[in-house]
């Protein structure tokens, strides 16, 4: 057979697939491009760290770089290229470093006229990313954190979830104890995992969802609860060897 006589049939072959199953279509994952970081929290269970600079600004140790650098280099590497920061405490300083570090992407700043809460305070950033028509990635700013962004999006997009959590599961700062049915001890365990699931502070949310949020208050008593109602709010487990490190919160986590 000629070269054109292949063409044809598999051109042929193709369409007749695809009549005979009109419901596979290519999946296709729009990986987000655009995310906010969160980083106006007070920081008081950080003191004295956060007397003089927000929470992330504190320097992960050994590394000479705020936690807010290795977020943002996180970000980049994952393929986003725009961020909105929200700052709140101490802005200023948190501004000023943004102002003169060499930053790997375009970074925005917002500051809270009022206080918002925290639903407020997403949305207020959210209207200021530069695609409102393309989904978007949000973090804590206090998250110390290492795993695939990318691999949760195409999560959140196979589930056609307007909202989905990133999900860890963190180990128990005590040592465990553990006994047979008689009560004879059997076991310790330094620090074992917990047997829940916590949200891990990063999210992935599609167009639709920065209108859900509240103008004042706290989405997760009221946008979360009500998507959890209608199946849309999605869990993405961190996959093993995904790393967490935060959020950092008492002065020994340093």
């Amino acid at each position: 057979m000629s070269p054109g006589g292949r063409v044809r049939e598999a051109v042929a072959s193709c369409a007749a697939f695809r009549r005979r199953a009109p419901h596979i279509v290519p999946a296709m994952h729009t990986y987000p491009t655009q995310a906010v970081i969160l980083a106006g929290g007070q920081g008081s269970r950080l003191r004295p760290y956060t007397d003089d600079r927000p929470k992330p600004m504190v320097e992960i140790p050994g590394t000479g770089t705020p936690i807010i650098g290795h977020q943002l280099s996180w970000l980049a590497a994952e393929g986003v290229t725009d961020a909105v920061v929200s700052c709140g405490h101490l802005a200023e300083v948190l501004q000023e470093w943004l102002e003169e570090a060499v930053l790997p992407l375009r970074v925005t700043t917002v500051v809270e006229t009022e206080p918002l809460g925290r639903g407020g305070g997403l949305r207020y950033a959210a209207e200021r990313l530069p695609d409102a028509d393309q989904p978007w990635y949000a973090t804590n700013g206090d998250i110390w954190t290492r795993f695939s962004l990318r691999e949760m999006a195409a999560f959140h997009a196979e589930r056609d979830a307007t909202a989905t959590l990133a999900l860890a599961r963190p180990r128990i700062p005590w040592g465990a104890v553990e006994t047979d049915a008689f009560g004879h001890i059997t076991d310790f365990i330094e620090s074992p995992p917990s047997p829940y699931l916590i949200n891990a502070g990063v999210y992935v949310f599609s167009p639709a969802f920065t209108k859900l949020l509240p103008d004042r208050g706290d989405h997760e008593r009221t946008t979360f609860p009500r998507l959890a109602r209608e199946r849309r709010l999605a869990g993405y487990p961190l996959p093993n060897g995904g790393v967490f490190g935060g959020p950092l919160n008492p002065p020994k986590d340093f």
